[in-house]
């Protein structure tokens, strides 16, 4: 059961594009994730906020002891400081009046018990009765969550100015961990992008995210995953240590934003609906290895059997899709991303790149693989980080000046790890290219697996400052922004109000190219991806070959679900049933006529 003002939450968005979220949402109730990876771009807006706000400002040093978990602990203080004020002075706003209180009622969604009420306390006649029922929405209304997010394998070990190693709990993720624990918020974390050992580890080390006396947590744990699997492993890795998952956000493998780890051919409708088949059996299975690591700890457990909620984001894009979600998988939440980065009220996008997101075309959105992570990374052509990569290559000078070193973990070249997007590990790795003495054509695919690695530390982070007018860092302002391939269906610029209205079917913000069904989108991804690693892999080994007829029998199993799952579409025309079906009909086809056979070396 869905306790939130709101059926949907605002995911991270990049370093950036969502740092501020809360302070322009959570007062409507909408809930949304920060990013506290980047402590430098942490420290920057914070200075901003300060100022926004009239509270003093003290910088923290990079020479401070524990920088990074203080950076990132006064940040969200002062996101959570301004935010209780926003709410205390919405709620003394007059009702009747055309102001941010009556905004946050008519946000929320028609069926929301606080708005049905507030419609019923419109049509009262002045009086005691109607005063009476001001009193109880104004204490009926919540703030949307600040949640923050951490990507767990982004883990890079600290050292001190001498290039000494500190001790691990200085490391990237265990000192954001860190700041975010020692911080006022009464929120979640989540983490994603891998399973960390260490970090897991380290959560142990905090009261906040176990039960106090009286059985309620004050910091919660979310984990977003992309198979129940998944779910399944990592929670009992939670549980065995008495911590609770109190959400599972699961992921579009492919139709997402930002960074995309592919399943092995596993589509989000079957996914989906395992969750839903053993929800109740993951729920048991983890609350029994919670309660018993409590009675082991000799600790506090629950006073109650915990929520663990399931929600779901990646690729949704209309109110009927969020509702069949909603209502067929029974879940608890969905995550709307990427249509965000059209809303400045929301999030941090600066003036060109919002201009050139808003008059984009489907083919200017892309998978790359810009990430020095090695995974793939969703990607715009029209970004201005693009466009100074291609120009930094023409120039003869590929590659990023390295200052922040997030991601720097090849020990290729130097003995200090370098990032594979910096011009420093690209020069060596051309220089020895050249060397091979390759036929042109294979020379220059290589060259541009190398050139194509770009400074995502920077490049998420500069269209906040660009667009807060917030010095940059060390004047580089291209902007890298990562959107998912579902916002080729948005275009134009839009408020806050005509978004969620669009999410809640109010409006329809979607331009004239023809969008086919969520679950379509991620199949036809899932099919380009199948299509372009068996050209990748056509000599290849059994064990490769293995894997490819894996993916492409777990692609041919979601098409057979999603021609059964069709009859249950109810709210949907029967042509757009029909049109589903023969567009299941052709992947089907595609799929079987694309062979895993090859020559085994």
């Amino acid at each position: 059961m869905n306790t939130s003002a709101h059926s949907f939450h605002i995911p991270v968005l990049g370093l950036g594009y969502s740092i501020d979220t809360p302070v322009k949402v959570a007062r409507f109730g909408i809930s949304s994730v920060i990013s506290i990876m980047d402590d430098q771009l942490v420290e920057k807006m914070r200075g901003h906020h300060c100022e926004q706000a009239g509270v003093a400002y003290h910088h923290i040093s990079e020479r401070a002891e524990d920088h990074r978990a203080k950076r990132i602990t006064e940040y969200l203080n002062l996101i959570h400081f301004i935010v209780t004020r926003q709410m205390d002075e919405l709620r003394a706003l007059p009702f009747g009046a055309d102001n941010e209180l009556a905004k946050y009622f008519e946000l929320l969604p028609e069926r929301s018990p606080l708005k049905i009420k507030y419609r019923e306390m419109n049509a009262m006649e002045p009086g005691t009765l109607q005063e009476l029922v001001q009193a109880e929405l104004r204490e009926g209304m919540t703030a949307g969550a600040i949640d923050v997010n951490i990507m767990a394998k982004v883990d890079r070990t600290a050292v001190d100015a001498a290039g000494n190693a500190l001790p691990q709990e200085y490391s990237d993720a265990l000192a954001a961990f860190r700041g975010f624990a020692n911080s006022d918020l009464t929120s979640s974390v989540v983490f994603s992008a891998g399973y960390n050992p260490r970090l897991y580890n380290y959560v142990e080390q905090f009261a906040d995210f176990y039960p106090d006396a009286n059985g309620q947590l004050a910091k919660k744990l979310i984990l977003k995953v992309s198979d129940y699997r998944s779910a399944l492993i990592q929670g009992k890795i939670f549980a065995k240590k008495g911590l609770w998952i109190s959400e599972f956000r699961i992921e579009s493998g492919l139709n997402c934003g930002g960074h995309a780890f592919a399943t092995d051919g596993l589509l989000l409708g079957p996914i989906l609906e395992e969750f839903k088949a053993k929800r109740a059996e993951l729920h048991a299975a983890l609350y029994e290895l919670c309660t018993a690591a409590h009675k082991e700890k000799n600790i506090a457990t629950f006073a109650v059997s915990p929520q663990m909620k399931i929600t779901v984001q990646g690729g949704i894009g209309t109110a009927k899709e969020d509702i069949f979600l909603l209502e067929h998988y029974e879940l608890d939440g969905t995550g709307w991303g990427s249509p965000f980065l059209l809303v400045p009220e929301a999030t941090n996008v600066d003036d060109g790149t919002l201009n050139a997101l808003a008059t984009a075309q489907k083919e200017d959105y892309f998978i790359s693989n810009a990430s020095p992570l090695g995974v793939p990374f969703n990607n715009f052509r029209k970004s201005t980080g693009e466009q100074q990569r291609h120009e930094r290559i023409d120039k003869g000078r590929p590659g990023s000046p390295c200052y922040k070193k997030f991601l720097s973990s090849d020990t290729e070249f130097t003995e200090v790890p370098v990032c594979t997007a910096s011009r420093e590990y690209q020069n060596h790795k051309i220089k020895q290219l050249k060397s091979l003495n390759l036929p042109t054509e294979l020379y220059a695919t290589q060259l541009n697996q190398i050139t194509e690695k770009d400074c995502l530390c920077e490049g998420l982070g500069a269209s906040a400052l660009l667009k807060d007018h917030v010095p940059l860092s060390h004047k580089l302002g291209a902007v890298t922004i990562c959107p998912g391939p579902n916002l080729a269906y948005f275009s134009g610029i839009h408020s806050l109000s005509d978004m969620v209205g669009h999410i809640y079917g109010k409006v329809n913000l979607f331009n004239s190219t023809y969008r086919p069904n969520m679950f379509i989108n991620e199949l036809q991804l899932y099919i380009d991806y199948f299509k372009k690693k068996v050209s990748d892999n056509f000599v290849t080994n059994p064990k490769q070959e293995k894997y490819l007829q894996l993916f492409k029998s777990n692609l041919l199993a979601g098409i057979d679900y999603y021609n059964g799952l069709v009859s249950y579409m109810k709210k949907e025309s029967g042509r757009y049933i029909e049109t589903m079906k023969e567009e299941l009909a052709n992947a089907a086809m595609t799929i079987r006529d694309t062979p895993t056979m090859a020559v085994v070396s």
